[in-house]
C-alpha cells in the first residue's frame, strides 16, 4: 500500500474531519481517488468520441429540409 501527501486548505481539512469523524478516513480517500480516475478516463473517453463523430459527420451524406420533413411524416403516420 502506497502512502500520499497532498497540501489541502485548511477549512477544508475541517471540513472533511467533521464529516467523516467516524470513518476510516484513508478509505474515503482512496474511493474519491478512484472515482476521479474513473472520471478522467469518462472524459477522456467522451473526447475521443465526440472526434471520431465530429470527423465522421464530414463524410455523411447530407439531407435537405424537405427530406427530413417527409422522413419525420412518415414516422407518424
Amino acid at each position: 500500500m502506497a502512502t500520499v501527501n497532498f497540501s489541502v486548505p485548511d477549512d477544508v481539512k475541517k471540513a472533511f474531519d467533521r464529516a467523516f469523524r467516524n470513518t476510516n478516513k484513508s478509505a474515503v480517500i482512496a474511493e474519491l481517488m478512484r472515482r476521479a480516475v474513473a472520471d478522467s478516463e469518462l472524459r477522456k473517453r467522451r473526447a475521443e468520441l465526440f472526434t471520431i463523430l465530429t470527423e465522421r459527420r464530414r463524410s455523411r451524406p447530407g439531407a435537405s429540409n424537405a427530406q427530413i420533413r417527409a422522413a419525420r411524416a412518415t414516422g407518424r403516420r
